[in-house]
């Protein structure tokens, strides 16, 4: 896929971009008069008292200002559903999904959006919920935001180009967008069909994670993230907002299009990544290492090393361990662990994980590989083998991911996901060890 669009470099900087000259004021956030007539407009993301470093902040100059539109109306829901989830009993079971049907109606990015599951509640600032999209027709006349929490992307089938109001962004499969909350925007579909996950986050912004030991460099690095640069939309008719606010959504008719930034200065503002510039980190000697170091962002929370969420992910790597079972290990976790497959297939798994499928293994679920990766892995011969044409994805979250009645009674549970581990049978042999003294 080629791309075009222009960006700019970095995660969280301060940038600043202007579509047409001397939109963007110089030397003070708000002149009296703006010399081309736009309207300024701070988008604030963060408390204005928060520390610099957290701080999140978008001065905007626009050709009108945000509170241009009819009162909102509530409209259905359809399958979005939000925080608190008490829909259905949480099983403490592990659960497995296979991929969302494409739609055969003409389905927008909106109205093909399907809950999962999720914990929390958006009108606390806190957890997370888990979509899928399946859409087949693009956002022209209608927008979207969500005011419960920012969006992550992570498109499986097919590119969106998502119009914003601070710029374009294209992004593909392979790659991952974040909407911050509040910010509007559209899809455009680039191919027939588009399918992916969404984790809607109602906590603190995503963030990279802290390198700690392992130093200055690695993991996802910076300069690697790109920001849209100003792009407006000047068009006038008949438009409708929809809005998600505190789990509901709601519609409000408006005259223009509200993507009318003209310029923007500012580190409150959508960026996508591309997960191939991930350095990954792994053992060099034994043992499968904690999953901890594929994380690409985090939403933390105020216990130190506890996260609202972490987004991480399993690339193409080298598997090097020696005298190691490579292949994650069998365990029982205190965090919630969603997991999703963009391409190829997941090491642990030997079958029924499928690109668009995901799994859910909640608090001290016990989980790990199937018994055929099992068998296979602890009898595999133990050279450097390189691991290609995968690419997973977990959102860990602290608090249970409760599934919704959709997520439960749909057709696409996978009822015999357990039976891929009742191959594991006892192997305990201690006159195996006997004999040999």
């Amino acid at each position: 896929m080629s791309d075009e669009l222009p960006y700019q470099s970095g995660f969280a900087n301060e940038f600043a971009t202007e579509a047409v000259p001397e939109a963007l004021p110089r030397g003070q956030n708000a002149p009296q008069k703006h010399p081309l007539g736009l309207y300024t407009e701070q988008l604030s993301g963060t408390p204005f008292t928060a520390p610099r470093a957290a701080n999140r902040r978008t001065w905007t100059y626009r050709i009108r200002p945000s509170v241009t539109h009819r009162p909102y109306e509530e409209i259905s829901m359809g399958l979005i559903r939000s925080g608190p989830f008490h829909e259905t009993p949480t099983p403490p079971n592990q659960l497995r999904w296979d991929p969302l049907p494409l739609p055969d109606s003409e389905t927008d990015f909106v109205d093909g959006i399907i809950t999962l599951g999720g914990n929390g509640d958006p009108a606390m600032q806190t957890g997370v919920a888990i979509h899928l999209y399946a859409a087949n027709r693009s956002m022209h006349d209608r927008f979207f935001y969500s005011a419960d929490g920012e969006l992550l992307i992570v498109p499986q089938l097919g590119p969106l180009r998502l119009h914003t109001e601070l710029g374009i962004l294209q992004v593909a499969p392979g790659e991952i967008a974040v909407i911050p909350r509040g910010i509007k925007f559209r899809t455009v579909l680039v191919e027939p069909h588009a399918r992916g996950y969404i984790c809607e986050n109602y906590g603190l912004p995503f963030r990279l994670p802290e390198l700690g030991a392992i130093g200055a460099n690695g993991l996802a690095n910076p300069r690697d993230f790109q920001a849209p640069v100003a792009a407006y939309e000047d068009r006038e008719g008949e438009f409708h907002i929809t809005a998600k606010f505190l789990g509901r959504l709601w519609s409000a008719s408006i005259d223009h299009s509200p993507l009318d930034v003209v310029a923007w200065h500012g580190n409150y503002a959508p960026y996508k990544y591309d997960l191939a510039r991930f350095n990954c980190i792994n053992t060099v000697s034994f043992d499968h290492p904690d999953p901890s170091i594929y994380t690409v962002l985090s939403s933390p929370t105020a216990v130190p090393g506890t996260a609202n969420c972490d987004f991480a992910i399993f690339p193409p790597r080298w598997l090097v361990a020696e005298h190691s079972f490579r292949p994650p290990w069998f365990h029982r976790n205190l965090m919630n662990e969603f997991m999703g497959l963009i391409v190829g297939a997941y090491d642990a798994k030997a079958e029924g994980f499928l690109p668009g499928g995901a799994s859910l293994h909640n608090c001290m679920a016990g989980h790990g590989p199937d018994a055929t990766t099992f068998e296979l892995a602890t009898n595999a011969d133990l050279k450097p083998q390189h691991l290609d044409n995968t690419l997973a994805f977990m959102f860990e979250t602290s608090l249970v991911v409760r599934p919704t009645a959709f997520a439960m009674n749909s057709r696409i549970l996978q009822h015999e996901y357990f039976e891929c581990w009742q191959g594991l049978k006892k192997r305990f042999a201690p006159e195996a060890i006997a004999g040999s003294m």
